[in-house]
């Protein structure tokens, strides 16, 4: 077997490093955990010691192709991270820290393109010649193949479908986004604005169990909650995620009508679990994407889960090496 590649995922709250074997896809080995801290210091260290920990006495023959998918907008194959609100950066050359610290070669892409590739090459949207990818976890974003190639456009930063800007159903003053601006989907429909949102309507006073959901904590309240409140019939739930549901699907048939893509992949930590949501944002995409653009959609749930921009970062790093 050739040797495996190496990848690693950085995203808003945890970060991943994984052997991945080229061939097949498959995920030999992975190291996940949280991030000690979002500094550029504290995430490079992190991603050092994963790995250290996936790459053993290998690290140095496997860093001469270290891909690395970061969330965050980036410019190019610079290696800078322009823009990257769930982190707080702004700026940083992560590229350059990176094959400091590990004597690597690095290749870094936004994360949501390297878990379309993943996605593309061996998940949901595999045999599909052009896939739009759509990731809501702590943040939103998606991944576009056209013509079976990645599509990351000018500068690197084609698919931030997170910062579209959006009207929320009864008007108000939009709200401010982790990347300076406002009105952006993801501080509607991210997760962690998401949970932000609840947290503070609850305190307001807000009738509904997810406060008991949550334990009486609220410093604990996720989406996850807001879906267990769903399930049994709570109104405040219901009319949240009806909005974000609302929000979500407009922007995604929006994209499937400008771009026309064969398969749109739904995924991601809060979509993944909250199946209320996924069926509100299915059915609206279903019902307000161009019938022309739309009559040969495939609308399917992300196969590879976790492991589709560790995956995807693998590939990508691996490109022009031989």
């Amino acid at each position: 077997m050739e040797e495996p590649l190496l990848g690693l995922d950085v995203g808003g709250t945890n970060l991943r490093a994984a052997l991945v074997d080229g061939e097949s896809g498959t995920v030999i080995s992975a190291e996940r955990r949280p991030l000690p801290g979002r500094s550029p210091a504290e995430v490079v260290a992190a991603a050092s010691e994963a790995v250290a920990a996936v790459a053993g006495s290998r690290r140095a023959a496997l860093c001469r192709r270290l891909g690395v998918g970061v969330a965050g907008q980036v410019l190019g194959e610079s290696g800078l991270v322009l823009n990257a609100p769930n982190l707080g950066w702004r700026e940083v050359a992560l590229g350059a820290l990176l094959e400091r610290a590990l004597g690597a070669r690095v290749r870094i892409v936004n994360d949501l393109a390297a878990a379309a590739w993943g996605e593309s090459r061996f998940g949901a949207a595999r045999g599909a010649a052009d896939a739009l990818v759509v990731f809501v976890g702590t943040g939103v974003g998606a991944g576009l193949v056209v013509g079976g190639r990645l599509c990351e456009g000018a500068r690197g930063v084609a698919g931030e479908l997170g910062h579209v800007k959006v009207r929320p159903p009864g008007g108000g003053e939009p709200r401010a986004c982790g990347c300076g601006s406002t009105g952006c989907l993801e501080a509607y429909a991210g997760g962690a604005n998401l949970a932000a949102r609840v947290r503070a309507e609850v305190a307001a006073g807000a009738r509904t169990c997810i406060r008991e959901l949550a334990g009486g904590d609220l410093s604990r309240i996720t989406a996850a909650h807001v879906q267990a409140a769903c399930a049994i019939g709570d109104d405040y739930a219901r009319r949240l995620f009806e909005e974000v549901g609302e929000l979500l699907s407009t922007a995604v048939a929006n994209a499937v009508t400008l771009l026309n893509p064969g398969r749109l992949v739904l995924g991601g930590g809060v979509l993944r679990g909250s199946p209320t949501l996924f069926a509100l944002v299915t059915a609206g995409v279903s019902r307000a994407a161009s019938p022309t653009a739309s009559a040969e959609l495939a609308i399917v749930p992300a196969a590879r889960g976790d492991e589709a921009g560790v995956v995807g970062a693998a590939l990508l790093g691996s490109e022009g090496e031989k």
